[in-house]
Order: structure tokens, then C-alpha cells, then sequence
């Protein structure tokens, strides 16, 4: 019997080439496949983005249908429910992406009372920013309302846009946040802001905005006087803007949400100078 089974051990302990061969082929396959996995995963983690693909992300942030309904939910006294919207309208020779926006109280959409066109590109190399987020204001405004909700061949085309960007107002310049920030890009206008006589005696305005996760914008606007004295703007921070769930358009018992065309296809994202 112990002769049996030393006999059974020295057999199971012989050595089997072609069992040998393919164990050392297999781990072979196995090194070489997570080898090539990890290049991958670290090839993905450490690709850079560029100066163009921050533009990109920032412009795609400021388009479509945001509302600052919880916002004014919360503090009715200091914030309205405005509501943003946002769109491409044309592409520059050099790349620059150029958006339409309106601003109207939630309870007339159709009547924006402000409409600029957004152009976004990457800051020049020698700044110290990202992307460049300029204002310009619109040659024939009243031929631009509702631009958005409109079909596209019911809407200035793109040659006509461009020939139709006016007067420039102000330009921010973005940079990516601070690792642990809830914001994806902040910046502001210079401190000295840019020429504004728009109302209460305003002889400059400042703009500061920031780019959050989920298209969320936070912008907050302001004109001072010559003393420095803020004129017109709401004083206790930045209005936000978040994109309103679908519901939100038949929500209308609610008198902070707001009911309107459905547009053909949803939006996500904006950009607005508060007065």
C-alpha cells in the first residue's frame, strides 16, 4: 500500500512538455495583454487636452436652456427666474465658434429682452488663460428673437450671422479650476472691467462667470460709476443657471417653472450678462 502510493506521487510529479509548453505560452499571452491594457489606460490618462478641446467643452457648457428657477425659489427678494438660452449660429475662418443668446423672464420667453452673440476661442498662447469668451452685440437684434426656438432654415444662416456680430462689449478669459473646485472653468472680465453706460449712471461693468459639471453656468454681472459705486447688478453673488429637467415645461401650476414650445432638440447650456 505505501509502495502504491509513493508509486502515485512519483507519477503525478513527472513532467508533461507539451503541458509545460503551453502554461509558459499562456503566461506569456497574459503578460503581454495587460502590458498592452496598461499602455492604453495610461496613454488615455495622460493625454493632454488641447487649447481647441477647451474651447469646445466651454462652448458646448454655454449652449442651450438654463434657468435660475431654484435660485429664485430660494432668495425671491434678490434673484428672478430669468431664463438662458443659447445655440450655435456660425464657425469663424479661424475656428472661433459663434453662439447666439437671449435672456427672458421665465413667464415671456418669446420677449428676450437681452441678445448677444458669444464667440469662443482658446486664449493666445502669451495669455495666461485657456479659453477667450468675448460678447458682441447683434447688428439687427429684433431679427434674431427666438433665434433657438426657430427651424434652422427659418433662422439667419451662418454668413449672415457673421456679418450681422456688431460692436464688441466684454471678453472673459477662462481658465480650468483648481483640483477639489466644483467649477470646471472660472474667469473674469479685467478688473477694470469694460465701458457700460447703460443705466444709473454706469460708466464700466465687470463679468465674471464660471463653468460647473452637468452645463451649470454661474454669472455674475455689475456696472459701477466713476467711484467705483456698483449701479445696477444684484450685490449678493453670481446668478446660476442650471438646465431644467424636461418636466419642467408643463410644470406650469408651479409659478417659479415655466411652460413653452418644446424645442426640437433639447439643449444643454448658457451664457448671460445680469443687470
Amino acid at each position: 500500500m505505501c509502495t502504491g502510493s509513493d508509486s502515485g506521487l512519483g507519477s503525478d510529479s513527472k513532467s508533461d512538455p507539451d503541458s509545460n509548453g503551453w502554461s509558459r505560452a499562456r503566461g506569456a499571452v497574459l503578460k503581454s495583454l495587460v502590458l498592452v491594457g496598461g499602455a492604453l489606460l495610461l496613454r488615455r490618462l495622460t493625454k493632454s487636452t488641447t487649447r481647441w478641446d477647451h474651447a469646445r467643452i466651454v462652448a458646448e457648457s454655454l449652449n442651450g436652456e438654463k434657468f435660475s428657477k431654484e435660485q429664485a425659489a430660494r432668495d425671491p427678494d434678490n434673484y428672478f427666474n430669468f431664463r438662458w438660452l443659447s445655440c450655435p449660429a456660425a464657425d469663424m475662418v479661424d475656428g472661433s465658434k459663434v453662439l447666439y443668446f437671449e435672456q427672458a423672464f421665465w413667464r415671456t420667453p418669446h420677449k428676450p429682452f437681452r441678445q448677444r452673440f458669444f464667440m469662443v476661442k482658446p486664449c493666445a498662447k502669451e495669455l495666461k488663460c485657456d479659453v477667450e469668451l468675448s460678447t458682441y452685440a447683434i447688428r439687427d437684434a429684433e431679427e434674431y428673437k427666438n433665434f433657438c426656438d426657430r427651424p434652422r432654415d427659418q433662422r439667419p444662416q451662418p454668413e449672415e450671422v457673421i456679418g450681422d456680430i456688431a460692436e464688441h462689449l466684454t471678453t472673459i478669459h477662462l481658465k480650468r479650476c483648481e483640483r477639489g473646485k466644483r467649477c470646471l472653468y472660472e474667469g473674469s472680465t479685467p478688473a477694470d472691467g469694460f465701458p457700460n453706460s447703460w443705466q444709473n449712471g454706469a460708466t464700466y461693468c465687470t463679468s465674471e462667470l464660471a463653468v460647473l459639471k452637468n452645463n451649470e453656468i454661474h454669472a455674475w454681472d455689475r456696472g459701477f460709476d466713476d467711484d467705483g459705486n456698483q449701479v445696477w447688478g444684484v450685490k449678493g453673488g453670481p446668478y446660476e443657471f442650471k438646465p431644467a429637467p424636461s418636466s419642467s415645461f408643463n410644470d406650469v401650476l408651479n409659478p417659479l417653472s415655466f411652460a413653452s414650445q418644446p424645442l426640437g432638440k433639447r439643449i444643454e447650456g448658457s451664457f448671460v450678462l445680469q443687470e
